[in-house]
C-alpha cells in the first residue's frame, strides 16, 4: 500500500487513535489546529499544516526549509553487524567508511525492492540504517539468526534543513564547525546549540541540505527545535509539512517506497542496479536477481495540460503500457510530471503517449529520464548555489 501525499490525499482523512503511532517530540512546536498528520514508518508527520505549499515550495528552492521528517534510524550493533548487513542489503559494505552515507536497497527472496534508505557506519560493531517506509525492523529481526547482534530502535526523530542558506544556517547552529568542507553524504557527531548530534549533508529534497538525527530520550527536543529556529531566522528559514518537499523530491527524481517501487519490483526495472553488486557474497536475493531482466521500467513522465495523479493510466496505440505511481504540479518547469511504471521494458524515452486521468480525461504525454530537473545534481552537491526566479503558479486542468 502506497504512502501517497498528491493533493488529494491530503482531502482523505480518518479519525484514528492518536496512540497507535509514534508522536513527534517537536508536536509542541509545529501543531496548528488544522494539521493534517500522515503515518510512515510507524510515525506520525504533517501532511498539511496552515500554508500555501507553493509559496513553502519556493521558500525551499530559495532560501530554506525545516521539515520534520519520520524517517526511522534502526540500529544495528555486534560483531557480526558488518556481515550480516553485507546479507541483508545488495550493496557492499565491506569498505564502508565511517562519517560517510551510503543508499542502500534490501531485497526479498524473489529479488522485488523491500527497504531503501541510508546507512551510516559508526565503528566497526555499529551502524545505523535510516529506513524510509515499512517495517524493516520486524525484517531485520527475522532473518538475525546466527548473527551475533542486537537490533534496536535508537528512538532518533529527524530534522531536515533543506535549501541554499542551509549550509550558513548549520555553519551558526555549530558554531562555524559544519562548513563548506562538509561534503554531500558527509557525517558524524557535532555539537548543535550545546548538544551532541549526528548530523549528515543528505536529504529528500535534491536541495543543498542537512539532516539532523537525535539521540533519543537524551536529546532536548524543544531545545534543539527553538536553537535551529533561531539560527535560521535571520536567513528567512520557516516550518513546513511535507507537501513542499514531496513536490520538489519528486522534480528531483528520488522514489518513495512503497509507493514507486516496492516488492514486486526488482532494483533494475527501478533503475537502481547501480547499488546491486552482484560480485559480492551471497545476499538475499541474489540468487532470483541473476535471472531477472536487467533493463528499466520506472521513468519520468511530463505532461503540459494537467498534472499527473496517481494511478492514472499510461496508453500507446489504444493499449494500457503502464501506470503513475505519482504526480504533482511543477512550479519550476511549470508543466505537470510524475513517475510512470511501465509493464514491459522498452525505449519508452522520448515517447509521445497518452495520460488517462482517474477521472477519465485524457491528454498528451512524453517519457523522460529522471531528475526532472538538474540532471548532473549539481545543486545537491553544492556546485550550483545559483537561486532561482520564482515564477507564477500554472492551473492546470481548469483547477
Amino acid at each position: 500500500m502506497g504512502n501517497l501525499q498528491e493533493e488529494s490525499d491530503l482531502k482523505s482523512t480518518i479519525t484514528i487513535s492518536a496512540r497507535r503511532f509514534e508522536e513527534s517530540p517537536f508536536i509542541e512546536r509545529t501543531n496548528t489546529p488544522n494539521m493534517i498528520r500522515g503515518v510512515y514508518a510507524g510515525r506520525y508527520f504533517p501532511m498539511q499544516i496552515d500554508e500555501d505549499p507553493i509559496e513553502k515550495y519556493w521558500l525551499l528552492r530559495q532560501k530554506a526549509v525545516i521539515f520534520d521528517v519520520p524517517e526511522k534510524p534502526i540500529e544495528i550493533s555486534g560483531p557480526d553487524a558488518s556481515s550480516f548487513l553485507n546479507k541483508v542489503l545488495t550493496r557492499d559494505i565491506t569498505n564502508v567508511q565511517e562519517g560517510r552515507g551510503y543508499y542502500a536497497l534490501a531485497c526479498t527472496p524473489q529479488g522485488g525492492i523491500f527497504m531503501d534508505g541510508v546507512i551510516f557506519k559508526f565503528n566497526d560493531n555499529k551502524y545505523w540504517y535510516v529506513q524510509a517506509d515499512g517495517p524493516f525492523e520486524d525484517w531485520l529481526i527475522a532473518h538475525s539468526s546466527n548473527y551475533n547482534i542486537k537490533i534496536t530502535d535508537p528512538k532518533s526523530r529527524v530534522l531536515q534543513i533543506q535549501g541554499p542558506a542551509s549550509l550558513e544556517i548549520m555553519k551558526k547552529a555549530s558554531r562555524g564547525i559544519i562548513d563548506e568542507n562538509m561534503k554531500y553524504f558527509r557525517s558524524g557527531f557535532f555539537d548543535i546549540g550545546g548538544q551532541k548530534l549526528y548530523v549528515s549533508r543528505t536529504g529528500f529534497t535534491n536541495e543543498l541540505g542537512f539532516e539532523i538525527f537525535s539521540d533519543g530520550l537524551k536529546t532536548d527536543h524543544l531545545a534543539l527545535w527553538d536553537h535551529l529556529m533561531e539560527c535560521g531566522k535571520p536567513f528567512g528559514m520557516e516550518f513546513s509539512a511535507s507537501r513542499a518537499m514531496t513536490i520538489r523530491r519528486i522534480e528531483g527524481g528520488i522514489f518513495g517506497n512503497l509507493t514507486d517501487i516496492d516488492t514486486s519490483m526488482t532494483p533494475f526495472e527501478a533503475g537502481l542496479g547501480l547499488f546491486v553488486n552482484m560480485d559480492k557474497s551471497d545476499f538475499i536475493g541474489k540468487d532470483s536477481l541473476k535471472e531477472k531482466d536487467k533493463r528499466t521500467c520506472l521513468f519520468g513522465l511530463t505532461c503540459e495540460k494537467a498534472v499527473p495523479a496517481a494511478g492514472s493510466k499510461v496508453i500507446l496505440k489504444n493499449k494500457i503500457v503502464g501506470y503513475v505511481t505519482a504526480g504533482v504540479p511543477s512550479p519550476t518547469l511549470q508543466i505537470g510530471i510524475g513517475y510512470v511504471r511501465f509493464y514491459e521494458p522498452d525505449s519508452w524515452i522520448g515517447q509521445d503517449l497518452l495520460l488517462e486521468l482517474p477521472d477519465g480525461d485524457s491528454y498528451e504525454a512524453k517519457i523522460v529520464n529522471l531528475p526532472f530537473i538538474d540532471l548532473e545534481k549539481k545543486i545537491v552537491r553544492g556546485l550550483d548555489r545559483s537561486i532561482p526566479s520564482k515564477k507564477e503558479e500554472v492551473l492546470f486542468n481548469g483547477k
